[in-house]
């Protein structure tokens, strides 16, 4: 097995890590205030086609999520779906 097989993750996977750590790392303040604090820094930081792929997991359960970051998505821009390419 190489390298690569053994250390991939999908971009799913990749996107509830990341949005996880954002929660974590505001899981030291009082509980509104980190819940604002995840949902913001996603909104700042995150391209609409990572918060697409959150939308994705979000809305087929939020498997994997923290409950922070739940909490958050309700704070989170939805972005416009993707457009399809032209046939």
């Amino acid at each position: 097995m190489s390298h690569d097989e053994t250390h991939t993750t999908t971009g799913i996977e990749r996107i509830v890590r990341m949005a996880n750590q954002i929660g974590t790392f505001f899981l030291s303040k009082p509980h509104d205030e980190g819940v604002a604090g995840t949902a913001e820094h996603i909104n700042k930081f995150w391209e609409p086609r990572m918060r697409r792929h959150f939308f994705e997991v979000y809305d087929a359960g939020g498997e994997g999520l923290l409950p922070i970051v739940k909490e958050a998505a309700a704070k989170i821009r939805r972005p416009a779906p993707a457009e399809k390419p032209a046939a």
